[in-house]
């Protein structure tokens, strides 16, 4: 599956993209970048799944889904700062989301640093709640907010243009 909108399109991560992401891990996270062995290993488990934003052949996005159903979990998203703001960010969640509810979960959760309101306001806007506070779950020492949002059809709907569509500020 391979999503395109102006000029940046998502597809689902392959070995070959492992250097790029890993470059873009440490560069956007230096604190808690996961080891290069870790994207490896969760490519090679059949409950996750990783895409990829891609523009220009440069990887500008990822994220990362584990679903072991009822429950499905964001592992990881990510943007270049550069691309910020152009729904990348939105397509990935909204791809996670898709094919969480694909795989049977009916519920999202994930981890999100409480020093990151950029990344908490965007897991907001598509339903997400605030259910618990991790105490010192970042190596240097920071909380994380634990969220939490329903899928399917007794859950809230996705924000306007639905799983898979083109966010409406990246429109051809």
């Amino acid at each position: 599956m391979s999503a395109r909108t102006g000029g940046w399109f998502l597809r689902p991560m392959t070995t070959a993209d492992l250097a790029a992401v890993q470059a873009l891990e440490q560069e956007l996270f230096p604190l808690d970048a996961w080891p290069p062995e870790m994207f490896a290993a969760e490519l090679a488990q059949p409950v996750c799944r990783y895409w990829v934003a891609e523009q220009d052949g440069a990887v500008i996005g990822y994220a990362g889904l584990m679903c072991i159903p009822p429950v499905g979990d964001v592992q990881t998203i990510a943007v270049v700062p550069e691309h910020e703001g152009r729904g990348i960010g939105t397509a990935l969640l909204r791809t996670l989301h898709e094919h969480a509810r694909g795989l049977g979960a009916d519920r999202m959760m994930l981890e999100v640093r409480a020093d990151n309101p950029r990344a908490q306001q965007l897991y907001r806007r598509h339903g997400y709640e605030q259910i618990h506070v991790r105490p010192r779950y970042y190596r240097d020492g920071g909380d994380a907010l634990v969220m939490c949002r329903p899928l399917g059809p007794e859950g809230p709907a996705e924000p306007a243009g639905a799983a898979g569509s083109v966010p409406e500020e990246d429109a051809p």
